[in-house]
């Protein structure tokens, strides 16, 4: 039984990319670039915001301060935006549930910003996450270990007893990368190909399966 739950954000707790795509070729749209479907969003998201904008703006944009100019247009936008199709996997907040009630801690660690992952996180899944952990200034983002190693502590988590669980190679570098027993999600905007590769240590392909994993039984 893992006693400490470290999860992702976007792609694994939550279906977000359709908000994401939106606010991105909003963007796109207002300087005249080319727009981009749902499918290209699910290969540009997982590295951060900066990131994210930096994939979908004309190479000639792709300088700090470029990145930085869109970001004031992006994240507003998606601010405003970001429930308007957004939901949770099916099944997943009552795994949860049963996951708390059972007495495990579960926390949150997203690329996404600090200040708009917590409110996201509250209303898809109300008092269910002790911590949520978002992207902040002077730390890394994902797969940096340092704030998920920061976020451990506030938990009191130890190694040995904590499994982190994603959508994307991104993830499962992180678990490494703090020395975590990792555990992949299929339902997200990855794929098994990507996982296996990346070398998660477990596998899940329906939310019911997460209880197994991490209690020992369904």
């Amino acid at each position: 039984m893992f006693h400490n739950v470290i999860f992702d954000l976007d792609g694994t707790l939550l279906d977000t990319i359709d908000d994401l795509a939106d606010a991105g070729n909003y963007v796109c749209r207002l300087h005249g670039w080319p727009t981009y479907t749902v499918e290209e969003y699910k290969r540009f998201v997982g590295n951060g915001m900066a990131k994210l904008v930096s994939r979908f703006v004309p190479e000639e944009w792709r300088t700090p301060e470029g990145v930085a100019a869109i970001l004031e247009e992006f994240m507003p936008y998606y601010d405003a935006h970001k429930e308007d199709k957004t939901a949770p996997y099916t099944g997943l907040p009552e795994v949860v549930r049963k996951l708390k009630e059972a007495g495990v801690s579960m926390s949150v660690l997203t690329n996404k910003a600090d200040e708009l992952a917590g409110p996201v996180v509250e209303s898809y899944y109300p008092g269910v996450f002790s911590i949520v952990q978002g992207a902040i200034p002077g730390y890394e983002p994902k797969p940096d270990p340092a704030l998920l190693q920061r976020l451990m502590e506030r938990m009191g988590a130890e190694r040995g007893n904590t499994l982190f669980v994603g959508d994307s190679n991104v993830d499962i570098r992180t678990a490494k990368n703090g020395g975590l027993t990792s555990c992949g999600v299929l339902w997200g905007f990855r794929g098994r190909e990507e996982l296996e590769k990346e070398g998660a240590d477990q596998l899940v392909e329906e939310p019911q399966e997460l209880l197994e994993v991490i209690l020992g039984h369904g």
